[in-house]
């Protein structure tokens, strides 16, 4: 991807040197969601996962000017419904100090493009609910909560327990 300008904004996708950067954001965004307790990321780790032999999800940097302003991760799925493969946005964020200044929007709205260009069937997320500013958010871009779906999850060693089960 050709990085892309609004103005100051510049959007373009991460390389491998950008890993302290992406696990500041990951970090960050951890600490505005009150998760940082969760985080057990590495640069290692995200190396493999990121840019690897099989990379399993994509991120872009979003940089006001030279600054680093923010980041939207997001990887492939599929509906079996629609029997095309869809985009998960896994992550979204910008610092504080670049909010209100329309680079959320512009990353979210870059990783719809993309899913379009891909000819992705959905684009989705998910979003805490106690997030009631990025709710309107998504909300005034025509996004829609889907109240009638609850996202479970096993990680640690609920996983292992899990897998080892006959």
């Amino acid at each position: 991807m050709t990085g892309k300008s609004s103005g100051d904004l510049r959007l373009r996708s991460a390389a491998a040197g950008d890993l302290p950067l992406i696990l500041a954001f990951v970090r960050e965004l951890a600490e505005y969601e009150h998760l940082s307790h969760l985080v057990t990321a590495t640069e290692e780790g995200l190396r493999e996962s990121l840019f690897g032999a099989r990379p399993g999800a994509e991120v872009v940097l979003a940089f006001e000017g030279d600054e680093p302003a923010g980041f939207a991760v997001f990887f492939h799925n599929f509906s079996t419904f629609l029997g095309v493969r869809g985009l998960w946005l896994e992550d979204l964020f910008v610092r504080p100090a670049f909010r209100g200044r329309g680079y959320g929007k512009a990353l979210l709205l870059h990783a719809a493009r993309i899913a379009c260009e891909r000819g992705c069937g959905r684009f989705e997320w998910a979003v805490l609910d106690w997030n009631e500013p990025s709710i309107r958010f998504y909300k005034s871009l025509g996004a829609q909560p889907l109240d009638d779906w609850t996202i479970m999850r096993v990680t640690g060693q609920a996983l292992q327990d899990l897998a080892r089960m006959k």
